[in-house]
């Protein structure tokens, strides 16, 4: 069999922390497939909701966009940005926010906004969209991205989604939910500090090895003394994964 990648590491270690009954807004590349992976495996009653109103879906042939048809198959529902974010989050009935970033930095605070360049350009990138509004409301966070030094600072170039703004309470600051839960990135799992709301090393891929993991992160975070290594893909995981999910290799290669 062909030798596990990050990325599948990283959409099981995804899919595992979704819980059967949940609602989730997930946006797209590697949080989609991992939501959809979960729905095809251990969460079959898993409520998917994308920000412009689409709800249930269950996409064919690897979706690359939200104009893309295809992520729209056998939807139980297409309303609009309004149902999403004011009905669902608003509301308070969405249990997990599944992201991308930019940046996060040692607070969960994602930046999806503009990064700036040595020589002091800035380059903007797409914002917010739904972002801030699954940062501020959804129960919890669950971000995927690479892990590079440069895109995990000690401070975001842009706050554009809190996760726990100068670590202070998420209650305090008037925000609904636990914030950001993981990071789960191509090298490790993070997870957060009850108390300082700091990140923390929670496992680390088979293969990689803990320096490397601590030399490409821009910020100090607290680490085990033993630290676990995360799960590889089942067999069945890795089948829908490269067969049925992303058979093209569009998020996954």
């Amino acid at each position: 069999m062909e030798a596990v990648r990050a990325t599948e590491i990283m959409v099981a270690a995804g899919a595992r922390e979704l819980r059967d009954g949940q609602t989730v807004v997930v946006g797209l590349g590697l949080p989609q497939v991992a939501c959809v992976l979960a729905r095809r495996t251990h969460a079959p009653a898993l409520s998917l909701l994308l920000e412009i109103g689409v709800t249930n879906m269950n996409p064919v042939d690897t979706p690359i966009g939200l104009a893309d048809s295809r992520i729209f198959y056998r939807a139980t529902c297409w309303s609009g940005f309004l149902d999403i974010l004011g009905m669902n989050l608003h509301r308070g009935v969405v249990d997990v926010g599944f992201l991308g970033a930019l940046e996060i930095d040692r607070f969960g605070n994602i930046n999806t906004t503009l990064l700036k360049e040595d020589s002091g350009k800035l380059r903007y990138f797409n914002g917010s969209a739904g972002g801030n509004d699954v940062a501020s409301l959804a129960g919890r966070v669950i971000v995927i991205m690479r892990h590079e030094k440069r895109k995990l600072p000690t401070a975001v170039a842009h706050l554009t989604s809190p996760g726990f703004p100068g670590g202070r309470s998420r209650k305090d600051l008037g925000l609904r939910g636990e914030g950001p839960q993981r990071i789960i990135t191509d090298k490790a799992v993070l997870g957060f500090d009850r108390g300082t709301h700091q990140a923390t090393l929670l496992s680390l891929h088979p293969g990689v090895e803990l320096q490397d993991v601590i030399e490409n992160t821009g910020f100090r975070m607290e680490t085990p003394k033993t630290v676990p290594a995360t799960p590889l893909p089942t067999p069945e995981e890795l089948r829908l994964l490269r067969e049925e999910i992303d058979p093209k290799n569009v998020y996954l290669g």
